[in-house]
């Protein structure tokens, strides 16, 4: 709840406040102080619980994959999971719930002998596949209040207060966070109508293409979300975002930051040799 306040404070202090408003991720002079003393004060967590989906099986990272299951394989000496763990770390997540399917009992037991400093990781196993949105039935119990949502085989540097603040200013049941691709002709293209995704178009020719724009496999959610969800299989993509797409609920957030995949042997050699990390 948030309370009103008088405030006497210089007037190039003022200056440098109204300086950062620009009437849209920074609304006016009261949202400019709740956002500066909100820095000032290291920010407040207001994202607690996250998902990594782990479970597949990594059929074109093949023949890795028959050894390692697919968020194992490193990248510049560090497992790909990790830096989604380091992510959502980065932006006050301290539960994270993993996902498991393909050699879960390998990733469990890195874990184990890794532990992640500041995390509480629980798991959720799938005893046959659930596709992509199954496993979150499995861990409803866990989800209170928005949560976040990510796949555990690409690397993402993303400024998730932003996008929850814009989450929140949109009052969205979804967002999902979207990058800016080359080769529209590869991905699902989002097509919007000013933040709102009406649709995804699939593998678009170049002249077709609504945006270039496609998922980042990251996503805020808001627990009623679940409710769309059947109990077996089920599809986020297929499922669920279709029609939450019809009904207005699912925004995008365009992000600038670097994003890599790593779910082909030549994405994954890419990802090696340009991820740069998380920006200071």
């Amino acid at each position: 709840m948030k309370k009103r306040i008088s405030l006497t404070i210089d007037k190039n202090l003022i200056f440098e406040v109204d300086r950062i408003v620009d009437g849209s991720k920074v609304k006016n002079r009261s949202h400019s102080v709740e956002l500066l003393l909100t820095k000032a004060l290291g920010g407040t967590s207001k994202l607690h619980t996250g998902m990594i989906l782990a479970g597949g099986v990594g059929t074109r990272l093949r023949p890795i994959t028959h050894e390692i299951p697919k968020p194992l394989i490193p990248v510049q000496d560090k497992p790909v999971i990790e830096y989604n763990m380091d992510l959502f770390s980065k932006y006050g997540v301290k539960k994270i719930v993993l996902a498991l399917g393909y050699k879960a009992e390998k990733i469990k037991s890195y874990f184990q002998d890794n532990p992640v400093d500041g995390l509480e990781l629980v798991y959720v196993e799938e005893q046959k596949p659930l596709g992509t949105g199954g496993p979150l039935l499995l861990a409803k119990r866990h989800f209170k209040n928005t949560f976040v949502v990510a796949n555990a085989d690409e690397l993402k540097d993303i400024n998730l207060e932003d996008m929850y603040n814009f989450h929140k200013a949109n009052k969205a049941l979804i967002t999902m966070a979207l990058t800016t691709v080359n080769d529209v002709s590869k991905y699902g293209v989002a097509r919007l109508q000013g933040s709102r995704i009406l649709e995804f178009i699939e593998k678009p020719n170049e002249e077709d293409a609504p945006s270039r724009l496609i998922s980042a496999g990251l996503y805020l959610f808001e627990p009623e979300v679940l409710d769309y969800i059947t109990e077996g299989f089920c599809m986020l993509e297929k499922d669920v975002f279709p029609k939450l797409a019809k009904e207005g609920k699912i925004f995008g957030y365009p992000f600038t930051g670097q994003w890599l995949n790593t779910g082909t042997l030549e994405e994954y050699e890419i990802a090696i040799k340009e991820w740069n990390g998380f920006q200071k």
